[in-house]
């Protein structure tokens, strides 16, 4: 199976995922994660930025209250880079305004493989909604990333474990 297939089959899954938000608002009875102040996720998504690869990573948000949380998330692109690979370390600070929805702002660093390896600063911006069903939960995301002057789009869903 080559890398293509993959990377072609992921972005229809993504785009099937994307419709959860409209389908749960339309005819699901999504119940909240309760009082739970933990939230720990696996993700797996596509890094756009001119060239399309799979992403794969781990995060975790604490949540203070109902509105706000803080959070850690490490992202491994093996392929992107012109295949030298990246992996982002990024802190955040989460906004849930109303409902499920989650607005993060985050900082942290990418790190690119290869020959010539060598980490640079990023920033990101996203927005989220999370579906709980009890402990558990699956949360579509969009996010943008601001690295040396340019703009990556990361795009897919976590699945979610609530504690």
């Amino acid at each position: 199976m080559s890398l293509t297939f993959i990377q072609i089959n992921l972005k229809k899954i993504m785009g099937i995922l994307g419709l959860l938000p409209l389908l749960a608002l339309t005819s699901m009875n999504i119940q909240a994660a309760g009082n739970k102040q933990h939230f720990l996720g696996a993700f797996v998504g596509i890094l756009d930025n001119g060239e399309t690869d799979s992403v794969l990573g781990i995060e975790y948000e604490y949540k203070f209250n109902s509105k706000w949380g803080v959070g850690a998330l490490y992202e491994k692109a093996s392929d992107a880079h012109h295949g030298d690979g990246i992996s982002s370390k990024i802190a955040a600070l989460y906004y849930h305004p109303v409902g499920n929805w989650r607005l993060g702002a985050g900082f942290g660093e990418e790190k690119i493989g290869g020959a010539h390896p060598h980490t640079e600063d990023l920033t990101r911006l996203g927005v989220s909604y999370d579906f709980h069903f009890g402990d558990m939960g699956i949360a579509p995301s969009l996010n943008f990333d601001r690295i040396n002057g340019h703009t990556s789009k990361v795009y897919g869903v976590a699945f979610i474990w609530a504690f």
